[in-house]
């Protein structure tokens, strides 16, 4: 997805956020090193993870630590209240595939310091059932169900922690068919979103039939920066879950070599007007941008 301008003022706002979260006194630093690079990385046409990217990086060497680590524990400790809820809402739905695609969508508003999201993970003991109650709004939710019906492996890219744990539950309806789950996390920690060891701290490795990293600092992820094991696991995949606002961000511009499915929540609008939705909607997207394998691997029979 290209930058636009509003995404200026929305990158420094969150830079801010986590600079205060840091609490050590590198505010100014953090915002002058920010700005610094937002200046040398900001023109039409980049992508947005891309530049969020290092305009991040040059944050974090300026603050010094990983602001996010006890909002991440905490995240995931609200989150996992509700699972027992979210359990009984899908096992009490004609449709248990759409129930529990429905709560991995309602978990993407676990973002915090950024546009329609929220600030705090108790914020989303407020959240959790309106969030239920206004349904997918763009729902590709069918197409996904035909593609889950015939696949036998399934690459889910993780976004945020706290989400995870609501993730777990559309994994365990997907792994009852036999379809295999592999896991891909951020390979160091950014933002709020989950890593390995954030996904063996929940226990989520547990849920899947493997889990890999991106291997590196990034919003997102970049195909072509993977692990070849992993490009490997990913052309011979069925269908590939992408969660959350970044993973859009980054893999709208890159031609998965399988198809598809977006699964988040809008919360800015940049975001909602690549994917041609309102802010503030529970989306469930397909899409099928097929237009090269992926560098040094070969499609696996």
């Amino acid at each position: 997805m290209e930058i636009r301008a509003e995404c200026v003022p929305c990158l420094m706002k969150r830079v801010l956020f986590q600079a205060r979260l840091a609490d050590n006194g590198t505010e100014f630093k953090a915002m002058r090193a920010a700005m610094r690079k937002y200046a040398k990385e900001f023109r039409e046409g980049r992508n947005s993870a891309e530049v969020a990217t290092e305009v991040h990086r040059a944050a974090y060497a300026a603050m010094g630590v990983d602001p996010y680590v006890k909002l991440k524990i905490r995240a995931d400790e609200v989150a996992g209240e509700y699972i027992d809820a979210a359990e009984r809402y899908i096992s009490s739905s004609d449709d248990r595939m759409k129930a529990a695609i429905l709560v991995a969508a309602i978990g993407n508003i676990m973002d915090f310091g950024m546009g329609k999201a929220i600030d705090d993970p108790d914020e989303f003991r407020n959240e959790f059932w309106n969030l239920i109650d206004q349904r997918i709004g763009r729902d590709d939710t069918d197409t996904v169900k035909e593609i889950l019906s015939k696949a036998k492996k399934v690459i889910y890219v993780f976004d945020n922690c706290g989400e995870t744990q609501l993730d777990r539950l559309l994994i365990r309806e997907i792994r009852k068919a036999g379809t295999k789950v592999i896991g891909i996390m951020r390979g160091e920690p950014i933002l709020n979103d989950a890593t390995l060891a954030d996904a063996e701290r929940i226990g989520l490795n547990k849920e899947l039939d493997s889990i890999h990293t991106t291997g590196e600092f990034r919003i997102g992820i970049r195909l072509n920066a993977l692990s070849d094991d992993l490009k490997e696991e990913i052309v011979s995949a069925d269908l590939m879950i992408a969660k959350g606002m970044a993973n859009f961000e980054s893999l709208s511009d890159q031609g998965v070599p399988i198809p598809l499915v977006y699964i988040l929540r809008s919360k800015c609008a940049p975001v909602a007007d690549a994917l041609g939705i309102p802010i503030g909607v529970n989306a469930v997207i397909v899409r099928d941008e097929r237009k090269k394998d992926l560098p040094q691997c070969d499609r696996v029979a």
